[in-house]
């Protein structure tokens, strides 16, 4: 059973939600695929963007770097399980 104090870890699915956005918006938003975000989302490749579309998604997800690096490490857990 989780703590109260514990924090959730959030996937890479979760920033998105959280963000109130669907895979297209995103995808549109971020000028990539909407396969881009399934497989990201999906553990099958991570993002790799140019800074300034790294800055672009950070805004949009409203998230910290900390935040999408942490993410994007429990998204490829979550997938080799």
């Amino acid at each position: 059973m989780e703590e109260k104090d514990t924090p959730r870890l959030l996937d890479v699915k979760q920033l998105r939600e959280n963000a109130g956005l669907s895979p297209e918006e995103a995808a549109f938003k971020l000028g990539v695929a909407h396969s881009t975000i399934r497989n990201w989302e999906s553990g099958k490749t991570e993002p790799t963007l140019k800074v300034s579309k790294i800055a672009e998604l950070l805004k949009l997800y409203g998230c910290t770097f900390a935040a999408l690096e942490t993410a994007v490490k429990e998204t490829r857990r979550k997938s080799q399980l």
